[in-house]
């Protein structure tokens, strides 16, 4: 009797993928130690550079999870037959994502360097950054669900709808930034994240994070017309549309239920409340969760 059904083919794609997770990783780990001027160890291990560790953290967890991901979605026998297929996707998945990350830093908080910000030990910055890289790296895996791009009429519609959604990251981060203002006498989010505001970071992450499931649920349910631009925008617009109305709707109701009488603005914005930063990152990236199982059906 065979206890272990790995084929030789299994074994082979096994190793294919953890080779291309280890280029991966040592190309991060010589770009954060180009960005840093120095050696990875010394910021981590000398410099006790906690947000380091947490941006290069969630580079880390991506690139393992994106394979995870091709891994259980190529079939090996065509991925045998069409190599430079699967190293194309391989590329495409990574552009989308660094390309998502890159809109998020330069354009959405442009007046913020979080770069910067990470070398100075900006935890704060840090749990921003990495929440907004996972979020991204979310909603590509969506659009590649939800086109399984074949041919570059498809590639071009998903090319255009990821920047759709990117414009719905850019909208909800400005009405953060606005509600933000509005509980703090006009302060800048922004420029609060400065003040390494720890609870800061992790309420930001916890609403991006959640925003990109919400879309993901969103693109679950829309149905892909091959070749159609027009309609498969306004499908996608109507649908991730809604999923973020029902994101907020429903974690404002359960955010009054788990915080009865508390005002989560002055406890995050002004006391650094980490516990009930931590509680709005739980509802956000659970409802997140919620509406994909509700609706990828």
């Amino acid at each position: 009797m065979s206890y272990l059904s790995l084929s030789n083919t299994s074994l082979l794609a096994i190793a294919i993928c953890f080779t291309v997770i280890c280029v991966a990783v040592i190309c991060l780990r010589v770009i954060s130690q180009l960005k840093a001027k120095q050696a990875l160890k010394e910021e981590l291990a000398q410099h006790d550079n906690f947000a380091m560790g947490i941006s290069f953290a969630s580079e880390i967890s991506v690139v393992i999870a994106t394979m995870a991901f091709l891994f259980d979605e190529i079939n090996i026998s065509a991925a045998q037959s069409n190599p430079i297929k699967v190293v194309v996707l391989i590329v495409l998945l990574f552009t989308f994502i660094k390309v998502g990350h890159l809109i998020h830093r330069k354009w959405i908080l442009h007046r913020f360097n979080e770069e910067a910000a990470i070398l100075k030990q900006n935890v704060c910055a840090a749990l921003v950054d990495s929440g907004m890289l996972i979020a991204n790296f979310i909603i590509t895996l969506g659009l590649y669900n939800w086109s399984h791009t074949q041919g570059f009429s498809n590639l071009l519609i998903a090319f255009v709808s990821f920047f759709l959604l990117q414009g719905f990251f850019a909208l909800d981060s400005k009405l953060r930034e606005y509600r933000f203002a509005r509980a703090n006498q006009g302060a800048s989010l922004q420029n609060n994240f400065n003040l390494e505001n720890t609870s800061i970071g992790i309420r930001y992450a916890g609403k991006s994070i959640g925003l990109a499931l919400a879309i993901y649920a969103g693109l679950a349910s829309a149905t892909f017309h091959s070749g159609k631009m027009v309609e498969n925008l306004f499908t996608l617009a109507l649908h991730c549309g809604t999923m973020w109305l029902l994101l907020y709707l429903l974690t404002t109701i359960i955010k009054f239920i788990s915080l009865p009488n508390i005002d989560t603005a002055l406890e995050i914005d002004h006391q650094d409340n980490i516990g009930v930063a931590c509680i709005e990152f739980a509802v956000f990236s659970a409802i997140g969760y919620l509406l994909i199982s509700m609706f990828s059906v």
